[in-house]
């Protein structure tokens, strides 16, 4: 007759207490039968993209199947990421052109009410430009206490956007110099 030794006792114990735990919690160890029938982007055509969240740069493979998005994904071959995305990049399918809770239209909301408004994206555009020229002109120096010319708006700051590519990030760049700002960051460096 074999002696059980203590060591070997506890072993089979945890062993035991373990496959219960895991039996109970629904865990089959049997062979599973895939049930799908057929993928949902077998026949979609893929796009590669850049995450619009962070300045990271992380690589998305976009599925869509005539114009309507139907799945996204991170991008295994992309260096930066290698597949892997962060939860904000995860939930980017959700903010696609064909979910039914997105804006389409801009919003607006006077000062001291509770109520948005829908307004046209004329009118959007235009308050914006009429926003800009009036915190501008009530905040342009020309030349500053030491008499030295700065021609210069203290009045109004940008902080860019790390979803906006080199090109874009130039041109920006520019029209905001020619406005004069002289506060002027990006979220990649906050």
């Amino acid at each position: 007759m074999h002696q059980l030794s203590r060591r070997t006792f506890l072993k089979l114990t945890g062993a035991a207490a373990a496959g219960v735990t895991l039996t109970s919690l629904g865990f089959d160890l049997r062979p599973v039968h895939a049930y799908a029938k057929d993928l949902r982007i077998l026949h979609a055509k893929q796009t590669n993209t850049i995450c619009p969240y962070c300045a990271v740069g992380c690589g998305i493979i976009v599925h869509t199947i005539d114009g309507k998005v139907v799945n996204t994904e991170g991008d295994p071959e992309h260096p930066i990421n290698e597949g892997s995305l962060c939860s904000k990049g995860m939930a980017v399918y959700q903010i696609s052109h064909n979910n039914p809770g997105r804006l389409d239209k801009p919003l607006y909301r006077a000062p001291y009410s509770t109520e948005w408004k829908e307004i046209s994206w004329d009118d959007a555009l235009n308050k914006i430009a009429n926003n800009i020229k009036k915190s501008r002109d009530a905040s342009f120096e020309t030349i500053n206490a030491k008499n030295q010319t700065v021609n210069r708006t203290m009045g109004i700051a940008s902080l860019g956007s790390a979803a906006m590519d080199n090109e874009e990030c130039y041109l920006y760049q520019k029209f905001l110099r020619s406005l004069g700002l002289v506060y002027i960051e990006h979220q990649a460096r906050i």
